[in-house]
């Protein structure tokens, strides 16, 4: 991998198009997209349920999904928090990604919850899945309250500036680490 061609791949379990998330990944995105890297956000939500709840693997659909993921150098993983975990729609894409799909991938989760009560769903909730489908990189992630981001009138989203603090430093950590990987695979492929 050469950090300049670097792909993230974002899958997005939030089953609503206005949802906070989408402020999160606002503010993620800018980052990436200022590195100059490809950037491409698989929403789970416009996938063709059918596929997702008869576990279609096959589905063109759920194909080019597992494509981008596959090409990827690091895969951000977000989701809105219901009942202590992630949602049911992102674990429905979850379990068509194959065994070992994260395998050699940095990972960075983002969560967004109501109450603070939830702030470990990351860590006892979705990193035991994230882990199981091969991820040995997974990054610490940010879980923010749904209070600290707001909606605007005509669209986009407000976030308080310490929830943008702790997602800028954990995009840097995430372009980091990155740039970390692409130079061991260069010296590895120097040597």
């Amino acid at each position: 991998m050469n950090d300049a061609m670097a792909k993230i791949a974002v899958i997005s379990g939030s089953p609503t198009e206005t949802s906070r998330l989408n402020g999160l990944l606002q503010a993620v995105r800018a980052r990436i997209e200022g590195e100059g890297w490809d950037y491409k956000e698989i929403q789970v939500r416009l996938l063709p349920p059918e596929d997702l709840i008869y576990t279609r693997f096959d589905s063109p659909s759920i194909v080019e999904a597992n494509r981008i993921v596959a090409e990827a150098d690091a895969v951000i993983v977000a989701t809105p928090i219901y009942k202590a975990s992630y949602t049911g729609v992102l674990k429905t894409f979850l379990d068509l990604i194959p065994q070992k799909g994260l395998a050699g991938k940095i990972v960075l989760p983002l969560a967004l919850g109501g109450t603070i009560a939830h702030l470990l769903a990351i860590d006892y909730a979705l990193r035991p899945v994230l882990s199981a489908l091969g991820s040995q990189h997974i990054r610490g992630g940010v879980y923010a309250l749904d209070a600290q981001v707001s909606r605007l009138e005509g669209g986009g989203f407000v976030l308080e500036e310490e929830l943008l603090d702790r997602l800028e430093l954990a995009a840097a950590d995430l372009v980091r680490e990155i740039r970390k990987s692409a130079n061991e695979q260069q010296s590895l492929v120097a040597n």
